[in-house]
């Protein structure tokens, strides 16, 4: 469509005329001015629109901008309350999420973690070992004697003892490998 110099001159004339104030009256509501501008601006070329087709007297002019600006400031009001509300219900959202991740953090309690699996491990493990290097084992963890305690209990040798502790303690770190490093970084964490 071709625009006539005359048509051109009229919207020129009702911008000039009109756009400041038309602005100011959006940003009394919309509070940010590239906003008000936008709204102005279509709200004019609306106006102008309406004008050019012979529908608008000169003097309902500045009550159809009024009525314009009017009605795209509150729909770009009501925009931005469905997007705050969906803002906020995702933030709300966000909040309880993050809230649940922090109780349930806190309620972690790393012995309980892999304790059921580690009890597994080990007594599997213990149950895999010669029985002589299990029963020596268990007098010197469950029972707390000493290597000379369980030495004289069973009649042998102490050097006898420290091998069995020994080759148990290795058939556990190795059976237990995997869980080694949590268990050092929660030692670590714990002093």
């Amino acid at each position: 469509m071709i625009v006539s110099s005359q048509h051109t001159i009229a919207f020129a004339a009702i911008y000039q005329a009109h756009f400041r104030r038309a602005c100011a009256f959006a940003k009394s509501y919309v509070h940010d001015d590239y906003t008000a501008e936008d709204i102005a601006s279509e709200s004019i070329i609306k106006l102008w629109e309406r004008t050019r087709s012979g529908e608008v007297s000169e003097s309902r002019v500045l009550p159809l901008l009024l009525t314009i600006i009017k009605n795209k400031t509150l729909d770009h009001l009501k925009h931005e309350a469905v997007k705050n509300a969906t803002h906020d219900k995702l933030n709300t959202w966000q909040s309880r999420e993050l809230a649940l991740r922090i109780d349930s953090l806190q309620e972690c309690n790393p012995d309980d973690v892999f304790v059921d699996e580690i009890q597994r491990i080990v007594s599997e493990t213990l149950a895999a070992l010669p029985h002589q290097t299990k029963d020596i084992f268990m007098l010197s963890r469950n029972e707390l004697l000493s290597n000379r305690d369980i030495a004289a209990q069973l009649g042998i040798s102490v050097k006898t003892v420290e091998y069995h502790i020994s080759k148990a303690l290795k058939a556990l770190r190795i059976a237990l490998r995997d869980y080694l490093p949590l268990a050092y970084i929660y030692f670590l964490l714990q002093h």
